[in-house]
């Protein structure tokens, strides 16, 4: 183990859940009021703000999705990539969970509840776009909370490092095309362009940028590379509030006439998180691995990197799309529903460790 690897390891672990992140689902839900007040007392505006767009990215929305993203990816060191073989095991559940389970069964789940069991009560003009909005929401693991939801359950912390930096690699090369399939299977037209583009922009240079800016402060020491990630730790969040307060002043009519949509598409989300952090937790187990490792790597199979689903969503949909709206309800229920895993996860120790 290198000692840097061993030292950002030793942060991650370190790193408790801000206030920030431990009350997203309040902030989130004011924010959906403060969103579609503003959106009906002032359209003209945020209609402005809409047309402020260069190769259908907008331009705010651009800039609040990099603000989102690239703090967070400060806080990933690839070179953990080659502590990999010390979790086979564990690494190859992830992956598999992760790959070839989790957007799979999204898409499946959005085609049996969105398509057919609540199709009469969701606008028929929009189901395409809620399905889509699922599968984005499942097609890339979480890059940031999940070293707190590791965190909170005594995970081992180079394994969650490891991990992360695997996925955000594989990320990299496979959301367009994974994405670009689940939709073409689902009958989704997939605007290709737009989708490469929404790739280099919201993937590709932030990691570049932030691997550049990870370098840069690591040069001055640890402590200042602690204190930097200390400083731009609210970054984040408040450029991810900011973004839902104008998704939800473009959202606030339909929401108003059909307040019942995002419970509806609540019920999918629930049930991909239940379903792959309890397949995730089982096959651990039954391969022999640890529990501090059986830990964080169900958290990262039920948690969403949901800022990349926001923000393709707002790029290949617009604002005012289901696709859009569907990503931020896995917003909305993110951090109550992973404490639930979590807790579950804390609790069974004693049944996963009696093999």
């Amino acid at each position: 183990m290198s000692a840097q690897c061993e030292m950002t390891a030793k942060v991650a672990a370190g790193a408790p859940m801000g206030f920030f992140e431990r009350y997203l689902t309040v902030w989130v839900f004011l924010c959906i009021v403060a969103g579609i007040a503003l959106g009906q007392f002032a359209p003209g505006v945020f209609q402005t703000i809409g047309r402020l767009e260069v190769a259908q990215v907008n331009l705010p929305v651009g800039l609040l999705i990099w603000v989102m993203i690239i703090p967070m990816l400060v806080k990933v060191d690839f070179g953990a990539l080659h502590e990999v073989k010390q979790h086979v095991r564990g690494i190859g559940v992830t992956l598999f969970v992760n790959w070839l389970v989790k957007p799979f069964s999204m898409a499946l789940l959005g085609w049996l509840f969105i398509r057919n069991l609540f199709a009469p009560m969701l606008p028929a003009d929009q189901l395409d776009s809620y399905v889509a909005g699922l599968i984005l929401l499942a097609a890339a693991p979480c890059t940031a909370m999940v070293f707190v939801w590791s965190k909170l359950s005594d995970g081992d912390p180079l394994f969650t490092l490891s991990q992360v930096a695997l996925n955000d690699t594989i990320m990299v090369f496979a959301f367009a095309p994974l994405v670009g399939l689940l939709l073409g299977i689902s009958a989704i037209t997939v605007p290709w362009a737009t989708l490469l583009t929404s790739v280099v922009l919201y993937i590709v240079i932030p990691v570049a940028l932030a691997q550049l800016w990870r370098k840069a402060l690591l040069a001055k020491g640890q402590a200042s590379f602690e204190a930097a990630m200390a400083k731009i730790g609210p970054w984040s969040i408040s450029a991810l509030l900011a973004t839902l307060v104008l998704l939800f002043a473009f959202q606030g009519k339909a929401i108003l006439e059909q307040p019942l949509v995002i419970a509806l598409l609540a019920v999918p989300i629930l049930i991909q998180v239940f379903f792959n952090s309890a397949l995730a937790y089982w096959l651990n187990r039954a391969v022999g691995e640890t529990h501090n490792v059986a830990c964080p790597s169900a958290l990262i199979g039920a948690s969403n990197f949901f800022e990349l689903a926001v923000a393709a969503a707002i790029s290949l949909f617009g604002f005012e799309s289901g696709a859009a709206l569907a990503t931020v309800v896995g917003v909305l229920i993110e951090v109550p529903v992973m404490l639930l895993v979590v807790k579950v996860v804390n609790a069974s120790k004693g049944w996963y460790e009696a093999r």
